[in-house]
């Protein structure tokens, strides 16, 4: 998988120079901005958009009673290992290809849901150094083009980078994954290891409260086996199994308004606790051991502990947050990073078009691009029609999949003059159009069809048709039809 700009740039309807990005793409390259932009989001400082959950705060929360357990260790702020670096693109940074760990066939792309030979970036900060530990976590910000780049077991070997799995996310998006691109980070949330990070500037002596969610994860006693999962996130660990508490990724845990900050004796957790006051943390991702853990960026003045000396008040502190976080079950409302109202649940888009295609009559190349969130059609004659059968264009996300009969809305998007088609089958034995309870038709670029969700779905088919030769592409928007 080629990282191509132009590509990316026109599918995002951005221009293909710095210039012409949206100002709140822009960051000084070192990722110091200027002081006019300093409270500016989408920047590599403050990451994500005002609106994005890590950037939101609940009104009003109500909390769960169940106490996160103890367990094998203590609760702990991690800054090493196990954490993650923040690596800023250089204008004058070269391109860098990466390729899939020795023995295996490629890089894991998630989100399209297949291995890519390679991950070629346009530009590879030269101080760019995984995380130590066996998830080898990077994230990488080309804050120029307003991208990302999230590596899972990221490593040199010999002169050559190599890694298990990669995913990308917008640095002014919503730092979580959605229903159609739902994979969008190395963390098992599907989601960045910067997002809810504890930054290097927000630990600095003297520096202002920490002002967005923390990243948390728990351990099998605290996380819930069902739901695996809730929203904000898409995904979750493997072996749900072996899970027997109550919490799932993705929840929002919060220390109560009573909580007595003063009574944390370490300026940096006291910090973090009233950072958990009014934010909270969203647990994503799960660790063997630990009650909880805070995530801080790799190199941060976040260290509690030493070799030699163990800080037992720390600890105490530590454990006293564990003692007292619960889970947000609802809330009033939210606000967003600038203090306005938001719905966190506004309606996500919910067709993908991941999965294998095929030329129906002749060898026209096709495949999906996630860069573009689209099917992409290399040197097709006019008429030509490519399908999907794949079964994987609806949301798998179970917090976002569409209700039995539920008024719905889809919209093709699409170049060169494509079509898109997309056609449900019920599993209720109610069928027309050659079998299929539901079929749009070919829709031309900006044309939309109205429906209801079948009764029982039972897959789905898509087809892209060509009417001029030439490359073409082609992606939808399914929503409910009320948004």
């Amino acid at each position: 998988m080629v990282w191509n700009r132009r590509r990316w740039c026109a599918a995002a309807g951005l221009g293909l120079t710095a210039s012409a990005l949206p100002p709140t793409l822009l960051a000084a390259a070192d990722g110091t901005p200027a002081a006019d932009k300093a409270e500016r989001f989408g920047t590599v400082l403050r990451p994500f958009s005002a609106q994005s959950p890590w950037n939101c705060r609940p009104v009003e929360p109500v909390l769960d009673d169940w106490e996160i357990p103890k367990a094998s260790y203590a609760p702990a702020l991690e800054s090493g290992k196990w954490s993650t670096g923040v690596f800023v693109c250089q204008p004058d940074d070269q391109p860098m290809r990466v390729v899939g760990l020795p023995g295996q066939k490629g890089i894991w792309d998630p989100d399209a849901e297949t291995t890519q030979p390679e991950v070629v970036l346009p530009r590879w900060p030269a101080s760019v150094l995984p995380a130590a530990g066996a998830d080898g976590h990077a994230d990488i910000v080309d804050a120029e083009a307003g991208v990302i780049h999230s590596f899972f077991k990221l490593t040199r070997v010999d002169d050559q980078w190599c890694a298990k799995q990669y995913a990308w996310t917008r640095l002014d998006g919503r730092g979580w994954g959605d229903p159609a691109h739902y994979f969008q980070g190395a963390r098992a949330a599907a989601v960045p290891t910067m997002g809810g990070l504890l930054r290097r500037h927000e630990l600095e002596e003297g520096a202002g409260p920490i002002r967005h969610a923390l990243a948390l994860s728990l351990t099998f006693n605290g996380l819930s086996a069902d739901p695996g999962y809730v929203f904000p996130a898409t995904s979750a660990d493997a072996g749900l199994n072996n899970n027997n508490g109550r919490i799932p990724e993705g929840a929002l845990l919060m220390l109560p308004p009573d909580f007595d900050v003063s009574k944390v004796d370490d300026p940096r957790l006291r910090r973090i606790a009233q950072a958990l006051k009014v934010y909270g943390g969203y647990v994503v991702d799960r660790n063997v051991g630990t009650p909880f853990v805070v995530y801080a960026e790799i190199g941060s003045n976040a260290k509690l502990h030493t070799a030699a000396i163990w800080n037992r008040r720390a600890a105490n502190d530590l454990d006293l947050m564990r003692a007292a976080l619960r889970r947000v079950t609802s809330a009033r409302g939210y606000l967003d990073g600038n203090g306005r109202p938001v719905d966190l649940r506004q309606p996500l888009n919910l067709l993908s078009m991941r999965g294998a295609w095929r030329s129906e009559r002749d060898d026209a190349q096709a495949r999906f691009d996630t860069w573009q969130q689209a099917v992409v059609v290399k040197d097709a004659r006019a008429g030509l029609a490519v399908v999907n059968n794949a079964g994987r264009h609806v949301t798998a996300v179970t917090w976002a999949r569409p209700q039995p009969g539920q008024a719905m809305r889809l919209t093709a998007r699409t170049g060169n003059g494509a079509t898109l088609r997309l056609q449900l089958r019920g599993g209720d034995g109610k069928a027309d159009r050659g079998g299929w309870t539901f079929d749009s038709g070919d829709l031309a670029d900006g044309k939309s069809v109205s429906f209801e969700w079948p009764d029982k779905f039972a897959g789905s088919r898509l087809v892209v048709r060509a009417t001029a030769p030439g490359d073409c592409w082609a992606r939808g928007e399914l929503l409910p039809a009320s948004a």
